[in-house]
């Protein structure tokens, strides 16, 4: 797979709205409901959602830039200083094969006994090495099942209190997923391990699953931020007083000034969604005056003497 960064054309120094702004992008255009008969489209989609997965994660991030972990977010091979002293006389070189063997017994005895060669040279070498046929005596790697795609609808609520929810796969199996933080709508998520299965002796394929946020009578989403309209009595306005604010863990009571004209917007810091740092985002509620229901006599006559104030 291709740099994350270069798959979402993003700078390595580019900040997380950034990163979230481009795969966004990607994930709306590349879509396979958009383009179902475009392979390549596909595949885009499918690099796009692998990026996100490494950059949209703080500490893979992290993992990446130092080297830690490759584009597919697997480990990285460690031990190669001194490649070039060999594989002959068991550890010729600096060659450490006791980190890649990860604590396997027999060590490497005269050469490449064991058992051991096809696992690590697979693991230095990556799929090309296992899909080549060229581990010890001819032997092939094992075969990967494909993988399956899958899309779960939530509601806000469920989004904002993490809830776990049964997921039934193309395959048959039942799965308990808990939506995670920062999720977006269309985001894909790849569950691996969950996908078709290759067999006895075969990796099973992953499972891609895409989340759908449904919508909301009465939120809009705005990133991890939320926002809303609430109603104010006409005298709240004019006068100022506490108006109940719902969120999506209930209503809570705000205070607006007095003189408050329809539009304004105030903010309620932590009610909005769940952020992937643990934090949440806002909640943005913008009023709009009520009048009241039916004839008010002396509301009228205050805005007839008001206006004959305004002509004189």
């Amino acid at each position: 797979m291709r740099n994350p960064y270069d798959v979402l054309g993003v700078a390595k120094g580019a900040s997380e709205a950034d990163i979230k702004k481009a795969y966004r992008k990607l994930a709306k255009d590349f879509h396979p409901d958009r383009n179902k008969n475009d392979v390549k489209a596909k595949d885009r989609f499918a690099e796009a959602n692998a990026a996100y997965e490494i950059l949209g994660d703080a500490e893979k991030r992290k993992q990446f830039d130092r080297g830690e972990i490759d584009a597919e977010g697997k480990p990285r091979a460690t031990g190669f200083e001194g490649f070039g002293g060999g594989f002959g006389g068991g550890r010729g070189g600096n060659f450490d094969f006791e980190g890649m063997a990860r604590g396997r017994q027999g060590g490497m005895g005269g050469g490449m006994g064991g058992g051991m060669g096809e696992d690590i040279f697979s693991h230095i070498f990556g799929e090309a090495f296992r899909a080549g046929g060229a581990g010890p005596g001819g032997q092939r790697g094992t075969p990967k099942g494909e993988d399956v795609a899958a899309e779960l609808a939530v509601t806000l609520e469920q989004v904002a209190s993490e809830e776990k929810l049964r997921l039934y796969l193309p395959t048959g199996r039942e799965v308990d997923v808990v939506i995670p933080r920062g999720v977006v709508d269309g985001q894909t998520i790849r569950l691996r391990g969950l996908g078709q299965s290759a067999g006895p002796r075969g990796e099973p394929g992953d499972a891609l699953l895409t989340i759908r946020i449904r919508p909301h009578p009465r939120f809009t989403v705005d990133g991890s931020d939320l926002r809303t309209t609430v109603d104010v009595p006409l005298e709240d306005a004019v006068l100022g007083g506490t108006i109940r604010v719902p969120t999506l863990t209930g209503a809570v009571e705000m205070k607006i000034p007095s003189m408050t004209s329809s539009g304004r917007t105030f903010r309620l810091r932590g009610k909005g969604l769940p952020r992937k740092d643990g934090n949440a985002g806002d909640l943005f509620a913008t009023t709009a005056i009520v009048l009241p229901e039916g004839e008010d006599a002396a509301l009228m006559e205050f805005a007839r003497a008001r206006r004959g104030a305004k002509a004189a």
